[in-house]
């Protein structure tokens, strides 16, 4: 055999693991992990609107930790980090062989396929370290950490401006984000063929509401890191918790941050409609 026919061959069977039962029941499962997780941190920030969510953190690490607290919260912390682990291998499939879609193998396509198996994959080692015992893995406060990241990057040759091109990136995604939900770009991944009429507007409707509050947050955190890199201010900067605290400061008052929980929730229960009816 030569060794291009055997690269040939690899590539093959490479190609044929990607597209296997496996990786897309590993799909599956990563979007009910994701949508558990969205919804513990949708209503945790619920409970902080209505003051009762002392000591408690509306983000990754207060979901992980409200887990941990029910019963057989190990084994279901075990559970979620295979599931998270099964979405990263999902996307480094589509990052290795492009996605479903008639512009799947595009290479911007493939980037962020590439981009989000590094964050689930992030994710789901913090998630299963925390079941291992390590209770400083994934529980920690996204507050905190923003501001550490900050003031270590603030410290950096040209930091300021490395700080705010980061800010600057995530406050963009989150506009991205928030009009591609307004755009309903998300039922080109969904079979809304496969849908009854009733399940298509309430699935639509979860999307458009879900995503455009997930938007709204990420683009609200980039521009708080955007500040604080104007002001060369770490304090400014805000992890998820801080940055959806600071929606019930406004004029409005609790209120915002109660629209924005329940559209973290509905982003959740959508993304168990995506472990149903994604195209993968």
């Amino acid at each position: 055999m030569t060794p291009g026919s055997a690269t040939t061959r690899g590539r093959g069977q490479a190609r044929r693991a990607a597209n296997s039962t496996a990786v897309a029941t590993g799909a599956r499962a990563g979007f009910v992990a994701r949508g558990i997780i969205y919804v513990l941190i949708g209503v945790l920030s619920l409970r902080i609107s209505f003051a009762d969510g002392r000591g408690k953190q509306a983000d990754r690490g207060g979901a992980i930790a409200e887990i941990a607290g029910k019963p057989f919260g190990a084994a279901l912390l075990w559970l979620l980090g295979a599931a998270l682990a099964g979405m990263a291998l999902w996307r480094l499939s589509g990052a290795a062989f492009g996605q479903a879609g008639p512009d799947g193998k595009k290479a911007s396509k493939r980037a962020m396929a590439a981009g989000r198996c590094l964050f689930y994959g992030f994710v789901s080692y913090s998630v299963l370290s925390y079941a291992a015992g390590d209770k400083s893995s994934g529980s920690g406060s996204s507050d905190q950490n923003s501001r550490d990241v900050t003031a270590k990057a603030l410290d950096w040759p040209a930091g300021q401006w490395i700080v705010a091109g980061a800010g600057a990136a995530v406050a963009a995604a989150g506009v991205w984000i928030a009009v591609r939900a307004l755009r309903r770009k998300f039922q080109e991944h969904l079979k809304m063929s496969g849908m009854s009429p009733k399940t298509r507007q309430m699935v639509t409707a979860l999307g458009v509401f879900g995503g455009t509050s997930r938007g709204v947050v990420f683009a609200a955190a980039g521009g708080f890191a955007l500040t604080a890199a104007v002001q060369h201010t770490p304090g400014k900067a805000k992890g998820m918790d801080d940055t959806l605290r600071s929606f019930a400061d406004t004029p409005v008052g609790p209120w915002l941050l109660t629209f924005i929980a329940v559209g973290l929730v509905a982003f959740g229960v959508f993304s168990w409609a995506g472990a149903r009816w994604r195209k993968l």
